[in-house]
């Protein structure tokens, strides 16, 4: 994006669609020791549960989700925030029908995130 402040507007529109899971998503940043990322998921979206080598610390913006963090589960919506450890399972279910958008910060960049967006099936940008 070639900029240091970033408006919700233009990230979700500079975002990618990724049609299997039903999510929009951005690669919005990434510094010497951090990423920062964006992700809105449709109704019906799918948040796996996964794991992976690096910390992320996320806050949901909007929508509501049951998510679990290791053995934690617990229903979150706007405002609220997790951590998930380097290698801890996380993932959530999308609840109702509002979209889910939350912001990530992954430590250290996770170098394979750019790899996902190239080679994840997604719908054309018009």
């Amino acid at each position: 994006m070639g900029s240091y402040i970033f408006s919700a507007e233009e990230v979700e529109s500079n975002s990618d669609f990724f049609c299997n899971r039903k999510l929009h998503g951005a690669l919005v940043a990434t510094g010497k020791s951090c990423q920062l990322l964006w992700a809105k998921f449709e109704p019906g979206g799918t948040y796996g549960l996964h794991s992976h080598p690096h910390e992320q610390m996320s806050v949901m913006i909007s929508g509501r989700m049951r998510l679990t963090v290791g053995d934690e589960v617990r229903d979150i919506g706007p405002g609220d925030m997790w951590f998930s450890p380097a290698n801890v399972e996380h993932g959530g279910e999308i609840l109702g029908d509002q979209p889910v958008v939350f912001i990530d910060v992954y430590a250290p960049p996770a170098d394979w995130i750019a790899k996902w967006i190239e080679d994840e099936p997604k719908t054309p940008r018009l």
